[in-house]
């Protein structure tokens, strides 16, 4: 079966959604928010804020043409696009969990009533199905230098939130459970001390950038990854961004311990070795740190457990970006397709369709492992499971979307009806509001 798009069909979810550009995106629509587009038990949520600034969680039977959207008791502090708010589902006790509102200070956290999920028709949708908005996890404070929220559910139905810990190039990764009855803070995982060294310099501290966390069917957790350096000397020239290379480890007891590529122990959460740029075996793709190469971009996991990523950078034939960050990405990045082979080995394969623009793609697959690359403003791109996933082609040019850039995708539902749902909002200008929409393309069943 080769992949195929049908569609799409839209749905408005704000005609005045908050708008403002920072660190080149915005704040209801960076890719790597996991998930401000879910699905679960025959319904879809959507979250967001408002022009006034209100966070607002929504929800639409599958298939429906509406919303109905639940503001809740919280205004966006500050104009930083890092300030997203995700969603999380605890299966144990049928709660939706978001968290929201945070670069490297505090956090925010609410979570609905028990059931609400399991039984949508029989529990009262409305602000009454959310609890207060509080700076805990329950009373579980975790860190004040809170960024980058991931929910991702357990195979036996727990809830885990990953987070950073610290600040940009000197931060670690660390994992919290929620059981259904209380919250626990698992630790840290990773490090950010060592030393780094490139062809220009040496860096002593960074943080590791997750592509993503993802379960497979058997239980593995697979995590896709590059580290950004705090010092600068390790570029050519300054007014880059330090991330290099593609690192790889997994987890099979549910993230209390990590293994590299050759099934190494290179870490343990909460104990003092954790994953370190220092150890070997971590690599699965060198790239030095002068590519312009995409931090927090996009993984997942195909039918048979194996790893497959999207990065983005300049090609290594072009050598060291001209010119500055952004712009050189705009020109001249290309995404790239990574994914581990039947026989172990990874390979590459660069996507033949430019990016024009600065940001990032997400990468999904159907249910017969045929990847789709969701491009900024909204193109699509496909290569079948057939060819080895070397067939790439562009199936939708973004054409009536007027998409801003990045967009979020419903990881969740494509597993439910094999549809590619995603969310992203109308190019505006300085701080005016503009529309929000979810768009739904068929997938091959």
């Amino acid at each position: 079966m080769r992949p195929s798009l049908t569609g799409p069909d839209r749905t408005r979810l704000d005609a005045r959604a908050l708008y403002f550009v920072s660190y080149d995106g915005l704040v209801n629509t960076n890719s790597f928010q996991k998930h401000a587009l879910l699905t679960y038990g025959g319904h879809q949520y959507a979250v967001w804020y408002t022009a006034s600034r209100e966070a607002v969680v929504a929800r639409r039977g599958l298939g429906a043409t509406t919303w109905s959207a639940v503001p809740l008791p919280h205004r966006l502090k500050a104009d930083d696009s890092h300030n997203v708010i995700c969603m999380g589902v605890s299966p144990v006790d049928g709660r939706l969990h978001l968290n929201l509102d945070s670069h490297s200070d505090g956090f925010h956290y609410v979570k609905s009533v028990a059931g609400l999920l399991d039984d949508p028709s029989g529990t009262a949708w409305g602000p009454s199905a959310f609890g207060a908005v509080r700076t805990t996890l329950d009373g579980l404070p975790l860190t004040d230098r809170f960024t980058y929220p991931q929910f991702l559910t357990t195979p036996e139905g727990l809830l885990q939130l990953s987070y950073r810990a610290g600040v940009s190039g000197n931060g670690r990764n660390a994992l919290a459970e929620y059981d259904g009855s209380r919250w626990t803070a698992l630790g840290e995982w990773s490090g950010a001390t060592g030393t780094y060294t490139s062809a220009h310099g040496t860096s002593t501290a960074r943080s590791m950038y997750l592509h993503g966390l993802d379960y497979d069917r058997r239980g593995r957790l697979h995590a896709l990854f590059t580290w950004r350096e705090r010092d600068t000397a390790v570029l050519a020239a300054d007014g880059g961004l330090t991330n290099h290379d593609t690192g790889y480890v997994t987890s099979d007891d549910r993230g209390r311990t990590w293994r590299d590529d050759a099934g190494t122990l290179v870490g343990t959460t909460g104990g003092p070795d954790r994953v370190r740029v220092t150890d070997t075996g971590l690599v699965v793709d060198p790239l030095g740190p002068n590519h312009c190469l995409m931090n927090q971009e996009s993984q997942c996991v195909d039918s048979a457990g194996r790893p497959h990523a999207v990065v983005s950078h300049l090609p290594v034939r072009l050598g060291p970006p001209a010119g500055g960050y952004a712009a050189a990405r705009t020109a001249h990045a290309r995404a790239h397709h990574l994914r581990k082979t039947a026989s172990g080995s990874w390979l590459k394969t660069e996507i033949p369709v430019p990016l024009r623009s600065s940001q990032r793609t997400r990468l999904v697959l159907d249910r017969h492992d045929n990847a789709y690359a969701v491009l900024p403003h909204g193109r699509i791109a496909a290569a079948s499971a057939a060819s080895g996933h070397t067939d790439w082609a562009l199936l939708f040019d973004g054409a009536g979307l007027n998409a801003f850039g990045e967009v979020v995708v419903d990881e969740t539902r494509i597993v439910a009806d094999h549809v590619l749902s995603f969310m992203y909002q109308e190019k505006s200008a300085g701080t005016t509001p503009s529309p929000l929409y979810v768009a739904d393309f068929a997938l091959p069943a």
